[in-house]
């Protein structure tokens, strides 16, 4: 396996690569979507020509001529005016020009740390206009103030905030900013270690926490908080670790995009940190994977990438602030992780950021799908499009055990009638109620009360059902332990697994899931008219008094 080290330089050159057979717009820029690509892009075309061990095969002095040019017309775009309610800030999306596209707040919140670490690595080399230029805005960063802001939300903004107090207030000796960022930075480490993220499994915001406080766990020269950074990454990795299953991010998020769900795509820092998966051509989210790196604890590392024995991972996280009325008001996540998928879910529908809650799913390695490496089923929400299966309804009832999850559907009458599902490439066999796959190493039953069309995608397939009374169990086993049940093919599977049809019993206003594992267990999903949600796991109610922070 290659060492961290070397997949940053895969990074580097990979992206390098692109911008160097990329044509320039005529704005001399290589992105017109997103301002901060041009600048991750170029930044990592002048490492490769800069830096002579990098193999890289153009030519080195017009390869870091482009990357000084769009870098130089990267930081033109900075608003300038100090008087200016956007000062220190770039446009976002650059349409309809550079010139006349509207400044935004989010571009420096990251970007400008990372600038602060790039100037530092690569300004003996920059051209005399390019350092020049460099100096000028990153002190219009350190004036414009974006970042003196309280922690209060302990979201990925305070997170980069804090991480900018610390960066900006040591490269102009501005020994209170450092402090203020010094204390925003314990404040927020106790309270995750007290009460862990608001934001669970959110991507990218995630990766957005990590590369922001390793940027100023790279440059800062004061030990002390050099440790409490070291600290709070320790504890981000452990977080991502716990949740890791061969690239794929396990379990519920709080927010999606459409390169997190149904395949993991913003994998960099994964990569880099784990390497236990094939990188794909595909980068989405390019940013510093291949400049930054905290590299996590050997206790950590073992976490990720050891899955030989089946874990369940159950834990209680805050609700965001507006959502929650006390301190004691949480969510509750759970996972089981074995060495060739993994269940897991939220059991709580919160309304969260865009309505982009990922409430449960099944999750394959990255290198075991050919296509999408989850599955899951939903009912479509606000925001909800065809052909990007994101944005659920708050009408799903959930019960998960083990490898095992059933989910209800309750749709009232003025919603849309049908539920969503999405599944990976593999050999799937159709019967009347029910769908039985191989997919990788795992057998997996999807049982479906209602009747079911399935349409095979380039890289999934995608299954739709009607009726206003639904729902969905899923098995998923191991191929050996398959084999250790007598079970030898999927054919066998699915005529076995056809046989152990759950009992569905539902009406306009409650209903009663019933179904018994391979493992003989009973696992019960009731709602009364009550509106009571009942969860059984063999005669015993789901009992959270186990979820704990950490």
């Amino acid at each position: 396996m290659t060492n961290v080290k070397q997949r940053q330089d895969e990074i580097i050159m990979l992206i390098a690569n692109k911008a160097y057979n990329q044509p320039l717009l005529d704005s001399g820029l290589l992105f017109q979507q997103d301002v901060r690509d041009n600048f991750y892009y170029a930044s990592y075309l002048f490492a490769a020509a800069e830096d002579q061990a990098l193999p890289f095969a153009g030519d080195r002095e017009a390869a870091k001529s482009k990357a000084e040019n769009v870098l130089f017309h990267l930081l033109e775009l900075q608003d300038q005016s100090a008087e200016s309610e956007t000062y220190g800030h770039w446009p976002l999306s650059l349409w309809p020009t550079p010139q006349e596209a509207a400044k935004n707040t989010l571009p420096v919140e990251l970007m400008g740390s990372l600038m602060v670490y790039f100037y530092k690595r690569y300004a003996h080399a920059m051209n005399s206009e390019l350092r020049s230029s460099f100096d000028t805005v990153l002190k219009h960063i350190y004036q414009s103030n974006f970042y003196r802001k309280p922690v209060s939300s302990y979201n990925h903004h305070e997170a980069k905030y804090t991480a900018a107090k610390l960066v900006f207030g040591q490269l102009y000796e501005d020994k209170a900013l450092v402090e203020d960022g010094y204390q925003s930075l314990c404040l927020t480490l106790d309270r995750i270690k007290t009460t862990g993220m608001v934001e669970y499994g959110a991507l990218p915001w995630f990766w957005h926490w990590v590369q922001a406080f390793t940027c100023a766990w790279e440059l800062t020269e004061d030990k002390a908080i050099q440790t409490s950074l070291a600290q709070m990454l320790d504890y981000l990795w452990d977080v991502r670790a716990t949740y890791y299953l061969g690239g794929a991010w396990v379990g519920s998020h709080s927010r999606i995009w459409p390169h997190d769900m149904p395949r993991d795509t913003n994998v960099l820092h994964d990569y880099v940190q784990f390497g236990d998966f094939r990188l794909s051509d595909v980068m989405p989210r390019t940013e510093y994977a291949g400049f930054l790196v905290y590299e996590a604890s050997a206790v950590v590392r073992d976490k990720a990438l050891n899955r030989s024995a089946a874990t369940e991972i159950k834990r209680q996280v805050p609700k965001q602030v507006g959502q929650a009325s006390n301190e004691a008001d949480v969510l509750h996540t759970y996972a089981y992780l074995t060495e060739n998928f993994a269940v897991g879910g939220i059991w709580e529908r919160i309304a969260e950021f865009d309505n982009e809650q990922h409430r449960w799913d099944i999750s394959l390695p990255l290198d075991a799908a050919a296509g999408v490496n989850h599955l899951y089923f939903f009912h479509p929400g606000d925001k909800f499009k065809e052909g990007d299966l994101r944005h659920q309804s708050e009408y799903t009832e959930v019960l998960f055990h083990r490898n095992t999850v059933i989910a209800s559907y309750l749709i009232p009458d003025d919603q849309p009638q049908q539920i969503w599902g999405c599944l990976p490439i593999g050999e799937w066999v159709e019967m009347s109620n029910g769908l039985f796959g191989l997919c990788g190493n795992v057998l997996i039953a999807i049982f479906i009360q209602q009747a079911y069309q399935r349409e095979l995608q380039s890289d999934r397939s995608v299954v739709t059902s009607t009726n206003n009374q639904n729902a969905v169990v899923v098995e998923v086993i191991d191929l050996l332990a398959a084999q250790a049940q007598g079970i030898e093919s999927l054919q066998q599977f699915a005529s076995s697994m056809n046989s152990r049809q759950p009992a569905f019993l539902t009406s306009n206003d409650e209903f009663s899931l019933t179904y018994k594992t391979l493992s003989a267990e009973a696992l019960v999903l009731t709602c009364g008219t009550d509106r009571k949600i009942t969860r059984l796991v063999n005669g015993q109610p789901v009992d959270f008094a186990a979820y704990t922070v950490t």
